[in-house]
Order: structure tokens, then sequence, then C-alpha cells
């Protein structure tokens, strides 16, 4: 009996999910988190900011590269009948389960600028820029390999395609999906 009828997911769209929403909550935290003086004054929170921005975006995009390398590795090709999730579908189901993940960083983010202004934004927007680099670090790879990388939604649950829950991915050749290499939507 062979494998197959199972919903697949993407690896780099799911990375990439993040990335939007972090970014324009972080700019928009940014904006809102200049107007306080806050406890240190503007120049040391913006300038704090700066290198929050730096320090996320690297640790976010340098994460668990280890553990997406060995998935890919070891992935075996996606069986006849799996069900390949459209991009929409999963960027609606990530960012729905997120969403108050969201706000509660936003909301960190705006209250830490009565603080130290300025600052808590950039960490955000940091995150997402790290979360859209590892997807594009996804996206070199699987052009490299000429396999895209999907995963099991079951296995990933709302967004974790390098969780405990995760055994293996499933490779496709290029042309499958809506989405190129890197999880950016398919030009048409």
């Amino acid at each position: 009996m062979g494998r197959g009828g199972q919903s697949l997911a993407r690896v780099a769209v799911v990375v990439r999910a993040g990335a939007v929403p972090l970014w324009w909550l972080g700019v928009l935290a940014t904006g809102i988190g200049v107007l306080p003086s806050g406890l240190t004054g503007r120049g040391i929170g913006v300038w704090t900011g700066a290198a929050l921005f730096v320090v996320c975006a690297a640790v976010v995009a340098l994460v668990r590269r280890r553990r997406y390398s060995a998935w890919a590795d070891g992935a075996t090709r996606a069986g006849k009948f799996d069900f390949l999730q459209d991009r929409a579908v999963t960027l609606r189901n990530w960012r729905r389960a997120h969403r108050w993940w969201l706000l509660a960083g936003f909301l960190v983010a705006v209250g830490s600028s009565f603080a130290l202004p300025a600052a808590g934004g950039p960490a955000l927007a940091g995150a997402g820029v790290g979360l859209w680099l590892k997807s594009a670090w996804l996206g070199r790879r699987e052009r490299r390999d000429e396999a895209l990388l999907w995963v099991r939604t079951d296995w990933a649950g709302s967004g974790q395609p390098v969780g405990k829950r995760v055994k293996g991915y499933r490779t496709t050749g290029l042309g499958a999906g809506d989405a190129v290499p890197g999880g950016a939507r398919r030009r048409r």
C-alpha cells in the first residue's frame, strides 16, 4: 500500500508567513515609540533599537538552520495523492493562529517606548526581516536541489515546520504549487 493522501504546506511559505506582519507592526511600533521621550531619551532609544534590529534579524535568520538542513537532506518524494496547500491558505492559517502573539508583541513594543523610546519596534521588525532572510535561504537551497520542500500540515501544526512533531519533509519539482522557491507568490 502506497503513501499519500496527506495535506502538505510549503516550508518556505510557513517560515515567510510571519515576516510581513512582524515588519509592519514593528514599523508602526517604532513610529509610535518615537513620540514619548521615555526615561533614557530618544537618542539612546533609537541607537538601541538599531542594534536590536540587527541582532534580532541575525538570530531569527540563523536559528535552527541545521535542523532545516537535516530534514531537507532526508526528504522523500511527495506521494501521487498528496494535497498541496495553497500559499494563501498557509499564510491565512499561520496569521490566524498567531494573531494574539502578534498583538501582544506590538503592545510590548509600544509599551517599552515609555522606558526606552523606539527600541521595541525595531526588534519586532528585525524578527520579520530575519524570517524573510531564512525563507530566502530556503529558496536558494530549493533552487540548488531543484526540489521544493513540503511538510505535512498536521505535523507543522500552527506554523512550526521544524517542531517536535515533524518527522520529515517531502519534495516536489520546482513547478508544483503556487509559490516560487523561497515562498514568494508565483507570477502567472
